[in-house]
């Protein structure tokens, strides 16, 4: 039974990590704006009247939970004191997002105001940036909403003492670091419905959208590096599928050897009963069980 346990938390792992985020894209996204220059690039695509702004005016504020399974999110970062914007990718639509988004400014601020000596019970007025809230949507849908609301998708619209928008970039067709990103991660199903979780569709991934200007630059400097990025969440998920496959087996091994043992089945009904098991299995079960007699 212990081991039953293990193997369904090791599998609901892998399910929730697919339905929260495909990671490998996530993984690239997160890499990608590591880099200021290139998260300069997003903040004027996202503000392009703002033509003053350089690289040091922008500064990382991503929640990073390494060693727990807390709160993190994919993009956090401020513009000097008067903007924090907070950007998450997704390839599956989900209203949930606005309640994370929420939940990600929240924790922000609380970092903001720990790190500005600022106290919220206190009678002087605290401070702090003015908040945008972005989810950049790489998936198919049929329709394109251009916010999504905390009102509007969980109370039908009525008006509510708290409401939350989130704008929904899904590129523009231009030439910008969001569009490109968006197209990427469209090579990329598109690569990988041909070629399955492989390094070919990994390869050729990258090829095509160095072919085509795609995150170009960021490609080939980073080209090793993205490469072992994706074949490392590949690796991942197949270490945990391995366990589980090792983990099955040995659970039904115990199962047949007490079968083996009240000897009242053949070893052709004990395969009907464990068909996770062959019959060449269960003969060699029977033969270890022999031999250690």
């Amino acid at each position: 039974m212990k081991k039953e346990n293990e193997v369904n938390a090791v599998e609901n792992r892998i399910k929730e990590a697919e339905a929260a985020k495909h990671t490998i894209k996530d993984s690239v996204f997160t890499n990608l704006f590591k880099e200021k220059k290139y998260l300069l690039q997003l903040y004027k695509a996202l503000h392009p009247e703002d033509t003053e702004v350089t690289e040091d005016a922008l500064s990382d504020i991503t929640i990073h939970n390494i060693m727990t399974d807390g709160i993190y999110n994919d993009l956090g970062f401020r513009r000097g004191n008067c903007l924090l914007i907070l950007v998450e990718a997704q390839a599956t639509w989900t209203e949930n997002i606005i309640m994370r988004s929420l939940m990600y400014l929240m924790t922000t601020y609380q970092d903001y105001f720990r790190k500005t000596n600022q106290n919220i019970y206190k009678k002087a007025k605290v401070t702090f940036p003015k908040p945008e809230l972005y989810v950049v949507f790489t998936g198919e849908k049929k329709e394109h909403p251009e916010y999504m609301s905390l009102s509007e998708e969980f109370f039908d619209g009525e008006e509510c003492f708290l409401d939350v928008r989130v704008k929904v970039l899904y590129g523009s067709g231009e030439n910008d670091i969001i569009s490109q990103y968006v197209t990427f991660a469209k090579v990329y199903d598109e690569q990988r419905t041909k070629h399955g979780k492989t390094r070919t569709a990994i390869l050729e991934t990258i090829r095509f959208c160095k072919d085509k200007n795609v995150l170009t630059e960021y490609l080939l400097e980073r080209e090793k590096e993205v490469e072992a990025i994706m074949l490392a969440m590949y690796d991942e998920e197949e270490i945990l599928l391995d366990y589980i496959r090792s983990e099955k087996y040995e659970v039904a091994k115990e199962t047949a050897v007490q079968m083996l043992k009240m000897g009242k089945l053949s070893n052709e009904e004990i395969v009907q009963y464990v068909p996770s098991l062959t019959l060449e299995d269960v003969e060699r079960i029977q033969r270890e069980l022999l031999q250690s007699v």
